[in-house]
């Protein structure tokens, strides 16, 4: 398991594609430079496109970005994906022997209320683009998991090593992508709770850096849930197209059927300043960490004074990971109740499990 190198003539998502006359010069001009920057940096062409896509496609400025650890918040933008030079290949699925019982989940394990009074939900940036120190980390998310039993899970930055020992590890757990290759989205649902009715990935069709939405519709003890993970457009510069996404996520969340309850949770990558400049969320659609009072222990999802992972001196704190939630009509009895910060605690490795907090909420469903 893990990523190839990606070889000369494939393109930037990591399939096999001969040259193409017909191609525009443009494009054949960035896929030649997504398979050199791959060779160089010996890393994924996604990362690959990810990194020239944000440095206007200049190969100086994209390796030295990927490379260099950035000492300040614009420097820290310009490389949201991962400040450490990754290896070549990692297998997740190779880390039995040194597994721990507290990081395997099994339905045995499972001790949360089965009555449908409380539905909790995790949601969290796992960062699977750094490599160093992967196989711990991603017990250690499990770990979590493990002690929390959500019902739901939604995931931002998986690859597909972290995808193959989630299915193995998380078997209670029903997984769906937003995309196989490079890196992607992830939801997550408890089988013993929540049942699968339907999902649908909806394509952002400016993005460069292969972002989508993820939406699924389930139920849960009667109730009937609309579901939806996304990762944003990263960094200020593309501050634009991360409004035109936060325009599809709003929209796909009031199309939405409204015997259902929606819940929308991912990493934004938003400002608060954007959020005002939009015009703020629409009055059916409430942020729940405002909406529970603006608790000041888990207002700060990226913490680069308490997160040490990406070597950041300076300070940088920002509300990236947010959730939002839209009641099935005027008759819910379904209200969010909690929110607190996960992955607090550094691992056996030194390290975080992820350069982003995760968010844990609780929702109250009055029977």
């Amino acid at each position: 398991e893990g990523w190839e190198l990606m070889e000369e003539g494939k393109g930037p998502e990591g399939g096999a594609r001969a040259a193409d006359e017909t191609d525009e010069p443009e494009v054949k001009k960035r896929r030649l430079l997504c398979a050199e920057f791959a060779a160089v940096a010996s890393c994924d062409a996604a990362v690959a496109q990810c990194y020239l896509a944000e440095n206007d496609w200049e190969m100086e400025r994209a390796l030295n970005s990927y490379f260099e650890p950035p000492v300040d918040e614009s420097a820290l933008e310009s490389r949201p994906e991962t400040a450490s030079e990754p290896e070549n290949c990692v297998d997740l699925t190779n880390e039995e022997a040194t597994e721990s019982t507290s990081s395997k989940i099994s339905p045995s394990a499972d001790t949360q209320q089965e009555d449908g009074s409380v539905f909790s939900f995790i949601t969290w940036n796992i960062d699977g683009l750094d490599l160093n120190n992967l196989p711990e980390r991603a017990r250690g998310v499990c770990s979590y998991l493990t002690l929390y039993t959500p019902d739901v899970v939604f995931l931002q930055e998986v690859i597909p090593p972290y995808y193959s020992y989630l299915k193995k590890r998380a078997s209670n757990y029903e997984i769906i992508t937003g995309r196989e290759e490079g890196y992607f989205t992830a939801i997550m649902l408890k089988k013993s709770k929540v049942k699968l009715k339907s999902h649908e990935v909806i394509p952002f069709p400016d993005t460069k850096m292969m972002r989508n939405l993820l939406c699924v519709r389930v139920s849960v003890s009667g109730s009937e849930f609309y579901l939806m993970t996304s990762h944003l457009e990263s960094t200020k510069g593309h501050a634009k197209e991360r409004m035109n996404q936060l325009k599809i996520v709003l929209k796909k969340m009031q199309e939405a059927p409204e015997s259902a309850t929606v819940i929308f949770a991912g990493d934004t990558n938003l400002r608060d300043q954007e959020v005002t400049k939009y015009g703020g969320l629409p009055n059916n659609i409430l942020d729940v960490w405002e909406f529970l009072g603006k608790p000041k222990h888990c207002q700060y999802t990226w913490d680069t004074q308490m997160n040490s992972n990406l070597g950041i001196t300076s300070t940088c704190k920002l509300r990236f990971d947010r959730i939002f939630f839209r009641t099935a009509g005027e008759e819910s009895h379904i209200i969010p109740r909690s929110l607190d910060l996960l992955g607090l605690e550094k691992l056996d490795c030194g390290r975080f499990p992820s350069d982003h907090w995760g968010l844990l909420c609780n929702l109250d469903i009055i029977l």
